[in-house]
């Protein structure tokens, strides 16, 4: 094989439920981008114990329908729960034996767990944490970003050409529209699910797998959400949270906040976004006070369109607003709300 190879993960539950996660489909869509890009195949591999069920579920529909050349089970008793060893060892063997081009990653905590060392049986580094991919005179860029955000990066292979020996790079999450994966599935056909068993002993794993990390439960997923409006500190005090929701409201949209907000209690900590947040990836941002520090602009830059709206025509959130507002939010945002419910009556 010579391509792209994207190494999937999923979530399987004790009641036989299956789920994907969002970075994973995103990652799928920058591997199915950069082998458009070089015209070469695209695969992608999944890692566990019996697989055949996981893979046919409805969660993995966009996995399967996305037209990719293989679909793989790297399937054996002891990939069943995680390790750092099971999961470097049986994926050196998968890709010894395809020789991809290119491995994609989700930038997942797993994935910083054993990838690098996945990447130095190779000789390689891992790109980590890539937020675009664009081609030059035939080969790939990476970009990455440096010091939160405030400076971006390009690593290019050292070599003068493609080589066989692989390029491994994790995508950050919200870099790539998952969505853009139904494009490509429009004319589609399913691969075949193909097996493959890597050569795996009880010793060559070190350490005991424990149960899985279960974050606390979340009452919103912001990263589920196509609208939303948010928060930041020049909406002055708490009392002033109820303006913003009730636009939020009158759009149907969930309610979001920088940093600030949530620190002092104003929202709950769920609702922030942020490099200490959430990362969200809306059809529509609108952002309300905030100033647009780098640590809250990483959490939403993967919004598709972003409105502003802000006091200080100097504030960085207007670079990177699709429409941007500079005015009082106290006057703007109680007529902007009562035109949307207006419309909507109407």
């Amino acid at each position: 094989m010579s391509g792209v190879l994207v190494i999937l993960e999923h979530r399987a539950f004790a009641q036989g439920s299956v789920t994907v996660p969002r970075v994973t489909l995103e990652a799928l869509a920058a591997g199915v981008h950069l082998a458009q890009q070089l015209a070469i195949p695209c695969s992608a591999a999944l890692i566990g114990d019996g697989l055949n069920d996981v893979l046919a579920s409805p969660a993995f529909g966009p996995v399967r329908n996305v037209g990719l050349a293989q679909l793989l089970a790297v399937e054996h008793e002891l990939l069943a729960s995680y390790t750092a060893d099971g999961f470097s060892i049986a994926l050196h063997q998968l890709i010894a034996s395809l020789a991809p081009e290119f491995v994609v990653f989700p930038h997942t905590y797993q994935v910083r767990d054993y990838a690098p060392a996945l990447a130095a049986r190779f000789g390689q580094s891992l790109v980590s944490d890539a937020i675009a991919i664009r081609i030059e005179s035939g080969l790939p860029v990476f970009v990455r970003q440096l010091f939160q955000g405030r400076l971006n990066a390009d690593y290019r292979m050292a070599a003068s050409s493609r080589t066989p020996v692989p390029t491994f790079v994790s995508i950050q999450a919200g870099a790539f529209r998952a969505e853009s994966l139904d494009a490509a599935a429009a004319s589609a056909q399913p691969p075949q699910i193909e097996a493959f068993t890597p050569k795996l002993t009880s010793a060559q794993i070190r350490t005991v797998p424990a149960a899985p990390f279960r974050e606390s439960s979340r009452s919103v997923d912001l990263t589920t959400a196509s609208v939303i409006v948010a928060a930041g500190r020049g909406i002055g005090e708490q009392a002033n949270v109820a303006l913003i929701q009730s636009l939020a409201e009158a759009l149907g949209a969930e309610m979001a906040a920088s940093r600030p907000i949530c620190d002092a209690g104003w929202l709950p900590m769920e609702r922030q976004v942020g490099s200490s947040g959430q990362t969200v990836t809306p059809k529509l941002y609108l952002a309300i006070g905030i100033s647009g520090a780098i640590q809250h602009l990483v959490g939403m830059k993967g919004s598709k369109t972003v409105i502003a709206i802000n006091r200080d025509p100097s504030a960085p959130i207007f670079e990177i607003a699709d429409y941007g507002v500079a005015g009082d939010l106290f006057e703007i945002v109680p007529a902007l709300t009562e035109a949307i419910l207006t419309t909507k009556a109407q």
